[in-house]
Parts: structure tokens; C-alpha cells; sequence
């Protein structure tokens, strides 16, 4: 029950950050990335130090809590840069896809990690979302591939090992600790590079206020908050597919604010979605772990 829970509690996590795709886009109008995302991250972290205080104990560990911290929070910031400037180059729906790849890429480098083939339902679910992936978020040709794409499959792989690392931790450390230090981590680097690595620009408009709301409390402090709870209970490959709800949840969004219409080919590839999600929790056809697996 525990597992089912916090993996409904993952496909919650999905739904916000399906749904908030389109608030950050026009925030975007209003402000530098780096900036926005310093704000974002800062505010969240004094949120989330309010929120779990007194500090959970497992900070008495000291350093190793705090380098634990310190390198997930480096692939999540990793992650959310390379992604935006990987924009820059590539196309929305091609970034789309090349993020989502991480729900490949975290069962290859857990097998790698622990020298253990991944368990077959999950290969195949994976396989199966991956392709519904393609379908829900491809418009073109993905043969051409360009620098922007190139920094989007390294946010694929920051976002997976950011996934993997937390699933690694948060069982040692707690999830309070984990999810405080990675936050106030992706917040000192936002804004140690703001002022400098781009040209930065603000105009606090409404908007702009309430997407850092939206997205410092529940995109940020309560979404890193449930994934790091929640991975105590499942696995990173289970963590993974159900992130590759995401799309389909912003395409939900996109259809409620602005009658954006699903394509035949963009429903069948979130029917895969889901339907390889559905083949890891059933595990149908014989799939079953092996006794002693």
C-alpha cells in the first residue's frame, strides 16, 4: 500500500509539472532564466526550511548529508540549464522527447551501478512509453541532430541521475534533509551564474509573481518534497516512467487553457504512456519477478 501511495503521489508530482509548463513559458516573457529559476529555487527554500523546522535530525551527519544534498541538487540545476538553453536550438517538441528520455536512461545506469539486469516488466514498460513518448511529443525528423539537442539528452542524463541519487540517499538521510539541501543547492548556483552568463531582465508583473508562487511552493517545495518522500517506497526506473506522464499532462493543460486538439498520432502515444506505465504495476503475460529477485 505504502508503494501504491507514494507512486499516486508521483503521478501527482507529474500533473503539477505538466500543468505549470505552460505559467513558466509566459514567465519567461517577464524575466532571465537564470534569474527566474534563482528566484524560483530561493524562495522554496526558505519555504521548505520554514516547513521542516526544527531541522530533521539526520543533519547531524554532517558533511556526508550535506555532499549528498550537494550532488543531487547539481543534477537537478544541471537538468533545468541545459534544458533551457537547449531551447534555444532545438525545437519544443524535440526537447520534449530527449528529456523524457531519462525514463531509458535510469534502469541502463542502475543496471550499470549495480551490475544487475533490470527486471523485464519494467524494461518493457519503458520501451513502451519511450514510444508512446515519440508519438505523443515528435513532429518532425529527430535525424538532425544540433547542439541544442545534444545539451537536452545531457538534461535527460542530469535528470536521471538526479533521480537516482535521491532514490540512493533519501533511505540514509531522510527526505526532509535531501529535499532541503538539493533546493537550496540549485538556489546558490542559479545565483552565483545569473549575473553573468546571460543578459539578465525582470519586469515584476503580475504574472511573473504568481508563476514564482506557483512554481517556488508547489512545482518546487512540495513536488521535490513528495519525489524524495515517495522514493523511499519505489523504485528510480517506476519514478522515471511515471515522470513521463508529464507531457500528457501538459497537453491536458494546453487543451483546458487554449483548446489545444490532440492529433490521432499524439493520443496513441499517450495511450502507450499510460499503457506502459500500466504494464509495470500489473505485470501481465508472465513479467513477474523471478523468485529471489
Amino acid at each position: 500500500m505504502r508503494r501504491w501511495s507514494a507512486e499516486l503521489a508521483l503521478v501527482g508530482n507529474a500533473l503539477i509539472w505538466g500543468s505549470t509548463f505552460v505559467v513558466v513559458k509566459e514567465a519567461l516573457n517577464d524575466a532571465s532564466v537564470l534569474l527566474f529559476l534563482a528566484l524560483r529555487f530561493a524562495l522554496a527554500s526558505v519555504i521548505l526550511g520554514a516547513a521542516f523546522r526544527p531541522l530533521p535530525s539526520k543533519f547531524a551527519a554532517g558533511r556526508p548529508v550535506v555532499t549528498a544534498g550537494f550532488v543531487s541538487g547539481l543534477f537537478l540545476f544541471a537538468g533545468y540549464v541545459l534544458q533551457t538553453f537547449g531551447l534555444r536550438y532545438t525545437t519544443a517538441s524535440k526537447s520534449a522527447f530527449l528529456t523524457g528520455l531519462s525514463i531509458v536512461m535510469v534502469p541502463v545506469m542502475a543496471a550499470a551501478v549495480r551490475r544487475r539486469r533490470p527486471d523485464a516488466a519494467e524494461a518493457a514498460g519503458v520501451a513502451v512509453a519511450t514510444v508512446g513518448l515519440a508519438l505523443l511529443t515528435l513532429n518532425g525528423p529527430i535525424t538532425n541532430v544540433n547542439v541544442g539537442d545534444i545539451l537536452t539528452i545531457g538534461c535527460a542524463a542530469a535528470f536521471a541521475g538526479q533521480i537516482l541519487v535521491v532514490g540512493h540517499f533519501v533511505p540514509r538521510f531522510g527526505f526532509q534533509a535531501i529535499t532541503l539541501m538539493q533546493v537550496a543547492t540549485s538556489a546558490v548556483l542559479s545565483g552565483g551564474l545569473f549575473w553573468w552568463a546571460e543578459p539578465v531582465f525582470v519586469h515584476w508583473t503580475a504574472g511573473l509573481m504568481i508563476a514564482l508562487a506557483v512554481t517556488a511552493v508547489l512545482a518546487t517545495a512540495v513536488a521535490f518534497s513528495v519525489m524524495s518522500w515517495a522514493q523511499q517506497y519505489t523504485s528510480p526506473t517506476r519514478t522515471a516512467l511515471i515522470f513521463s506522464l508529464e507531457p500528457v499532462f501538459a497537453w491536458a493543460t494546453s487543451y483546458v487553457v487554449a483548446g489545444e486538439v490532440l492529433s490521432p498520432r499524439a493520443a496513441a502515444g499517450a495511450a502507450l504512456i499510460l499503457g506502459g506505465i500500466v504494464l509495470v504495476e500489473l505485470k501481465p503475460f508472465g513479467l513477474r519477478k523471478r523468485p529471489g529477485k
